[in-house]
């Protein structure tokens, strides 16, 4: 036994020995696998023996952007106090006024990133929003050293995207977009960008995860990778193998500023739409459905009868909305929309805000544990949108009368608790006056000043409604229950909370 184990030892040191020959000899590691094991190693093993070609012919489409902005100065010299009528007033008052005066004039910030050609005859560049905004001029350097100043067609926020616009002397190189859906985990992948100035300079990783969500906006969907990408690397491409664009590079995280092996590219699936819309309106038109929805969890899916956790829960609809004017109704699951899945909750956005504007499109919902189908007429999301609220007072007086369900301590509402909690006379529902420590509903993150508005998706109004509907529940053997709540700003969550003596 001990001679086998010191043979294989033997084995994998020649191995070891024979890749350092071979890495100096210049051989690639199918070659070298094939030699040292006498068999042929799958394509791909040790990854692309080079990318010089690949990278040879995309490097005149990536393109370095540069841009200044004018900064007023803040006066950083203040003015000492002195004592009134001190002889060195006038001396202090000359001097600082002097250097406020020079420092006070504006500023220009230079900042840098990347982008790429995509219509070499028009001169189409596409980079992040983030790299160009409120920028006073965009300049972009080209591979061979010249420059040309860009115009701004349009820019997206939420997806980090800008289109911008060159006037070239010649086409310009050009690459196209690829199609990010099939690129897997594991994928090799190529980043060409302008990481701190350095122009042109060329990475190659894989692609690590993808569907990534990091809180940047409303429809994060990144491709993660482990290609190196710095500061100055926004905007420019993630490339596979075919040489096609499946991402635009975006965010890293770092903690020391450079990379980690954690970078982020927005989809080529993600922009290809937005970068259309832009071009043809100069801003993006995304879909509207008018509702506000939450996580569907293992234990709402639970309370709610469904076999498995998908889908989208609706936590409050839009009344003048696209949503409300179809019979979308708080409590309802949204499981497909136009004919496309809806796995979760972070899907529906994305898939809404695709969907041509004023297009009637089949949604089917689960409503009380049975499949409903619906017929919405998407409509157009519009910035800065907001619903105006009305408040009123209570000049009743109403006796309270407590009762403790689910570690709540709950009261009707009337003039005094409105008061305390803030709450306005158009909310409906049961109060949630006190959370006993250590209770179900306290690690649901329930909080005085809640109100109950529904219990397993039926209307409640006192509290003696909420105990009845949780005595009911735990009858027919339900685990959890299902509240709606509301906070004073009249925003409407959905928490399952378990019944007493039920494990966590």
């Amino acid at each position: 036994m001990a001679s086998k184990v010191r043979t294989g030892f033997m084995i994998r040191n020649s191995f070891i020995a024979l890749a350092a020959l071979a890495v100096g000899a210049g051989l690639t590691g199918s070659a070298l696998a094939q030699d040292a094991a006498g068999t042929k190693a799958p394509a791909g093993l040790y990854g692309p023996s080079s990318v010089a070609d690949l990278a040879e012919n995309l490097l005149d489409a990536v393109v370095n952007i540069s841009t200044t902005q004018a900064v007023a100065a803040r006066r950083s010299v203040p003015m000492p106090q002195l004592p009134e009528g001190s002889p060195f007033q006038e001396f202090f008052d000359e001097f600082f006024n002097r250097q406020n005066k020079d420092q006070d004039q504006p500023r220009r910030v230079r900042s840098l990133g990347s982008g790429f050609v995509i219509d070499g005859k028009k001169g189409i560049i596409i980079t992040n929003n983030h790299v160009i905004e409120d920028a006073d001029e965009i300049t972009v350097n080209f591979n061979d050293g010249s420059k040309l100043t860009a115009t701004l067609i349009g820019r997206d926020k939420k997806t980090d995207l800008a289109v911008l616009k060159v006037e070239p002397k010649k086409e310009l190189k050009a690459v196209s977009f690829g199609d990010s859906d099939h690129s897997r985990v594991g994928d090799w992948v190529m980043a060409i960008g302008n990481p701190f100035g350095l122009g042109g300079t060329v990475t190659v990783g894989i692609v690590s995860a993808r569907n990534r969500d990091i809180n940047s906006g409303p429809y994060d969907n990144f491709i993660q990778t482990d290609a190196a990408i710095n500061r100055g690397n926004s905007g420019g491409p993630l490339f596979d193998m075919q040489g096609k664009v499946i991402g635009i590079n975006t965010a890293i995280i770092s903690p020391s500023g450079g990379s980690i092996g954690i970078g982020f590219a927005i989809p080529s699936d993600t922009t290809q739409h937005v970068i259309a819309q832009l071009q043809k309106y100069g801003e993006t038109r995304r879909g509207w459905l008018g509702v506000r929805i939450q996580q569907v969890t293992d234990e709402i899916a639970e309370s709610l009868s469904m076999d498995r956790a998908h889908g989208a829960l609706v936590a409050g609809v839009d009344d003048a909305g696209p949503a409300g004017a179809a019979g979308i109704e708080s409590g309802d699951v949204i499981t497909t929309f136009d004919g496309k899945d809806v796995p979760g909750m972070r899907e529906l956005p994305r898939i809404v805000a695709d969907t041509e504007i004023g297009k009637e499109v089949v949604v089917v919902i689960l409503r009380k544990g049975k499949e409903v189908t619906l017929s919405v007429k998407v409509g157009h999301l519009k910035e800065g949108e907001v619903a105006a609220e009305d408040n009123g007072t209570d000049q009743g007086q109403v006796e309270t009368v407590a009762t403790n369900v689910l570690g709540m301590e709950l009261t009707e509402l009337n003039a005094e608790s409105r008061e305390k909690f803030k709450i306005g006379e158009d909310m409906k529902g049961v109060l949630v006056d006190s959370v006993d420590s250590g209770s179900a509903a306290e690690e649901k993150r329930v909080v005085a000043g809640d109100v109950i508005v529904e219990v397993a998706q039926e209307p409640v109004a006192t509290p003696e409604d909420v105990a009845k509907q949780v005595a009911k529940l735990k009858k027919e053997g339900r685990r959890t229950v299902l509240l709606l709540l509301s906070n004073a700003n009249g925003e409407l969550r959905f928490v399952a909370v378990r019944t007493p003596g039920d494990a966590k």
